[in-house]
């Protein structure tokens, strides 16, 4: 997986994943144009949607409606250093009952971005001057 992001203007950048496009700002509170969601509710978006993926697999694969399913993820700061420290999804599924509650509960804890967060991955930064990869060049 690779994106690429280009500042845009005053708070706002730009990413192209595959040919999607998605903006991200600041609220006009934080002096932003809230062009977009912020990087941080962007984080939330994917924790959510990815476990609803993971929530209608297991749904599909035990022929259970998935209707009405619903995901909220809220998360709370931290500081020292800055950042989100805790999260909680709860999922609304109306078609499911004490039976496979648990078996739920497990499928969606097994998300990919579930994993991520909960373990720590290594990330590597480093700046350089040098030309995109044509391939990862953000065009309008």
């Amino acid at each position: 997986m690779r994106s690429s992001t280009r500042y845009l203007d005053g708070k706002s950048f730009e990413t192209l994943i595959r040919g999607h496009r998605i903006v991200c700002d600041q609220p006009i509170s934080e002096g932003g144009a809230d062009l977009g969601v912020t990087p941080p509710e962007l984080l939330l978006a994917s924790l959510g949607t990815c476990a609803g993926h993971y929530a209608t697999e297991y749904l599909r694969a035990r022929s259970l409606s998935f209707n009405g399913l619903a995901v909220y993820v809220s998360a709370e700061k931290g500081t020292q250093p800055a950042r989100l420290a805790s999260f909680r999804v709860d999922l609304d599924c109306p078609a499911v009952g004490d039976k496979d509650r648990q078996g739920l509960l497990r499928a969606v804890r097994a998300c990919l971005i579930h994993n991520t967060l909960t373990t720590s991955p290594a990330i590597h930064v480093s700046v350089f001057d040098a030309t995109p990869e044509p391939s990862l060049v953000l065009t309008r």
